[in-house]
């Protein structure tokens, strides 16, 4: 194999690497309800006047 044909196959697999953890991220962010958002958000807030 030449070293160019090695380095495709590196990088397609980089690209599906960064693929599943991006969907992978989406999904966990995805699972979280309205109600659930609010209140880190507001846990947030309180967090950053705090400080």
């Amino acid at each position: 194999m030449r070293w160019w044909k090695i380095l495709g196959l590196a990088g397609l697999a980089g690209v599906a690497a960064t693929g599943a953890a991006i969907a992978r991220a989406e999904r966990r962010r995805r699972a979280y309800t309205p109600d659930e958002i609010r209140e880190r958000l507001h846990a947030r807030a309180a967090d950053a006047a705090r400080s």
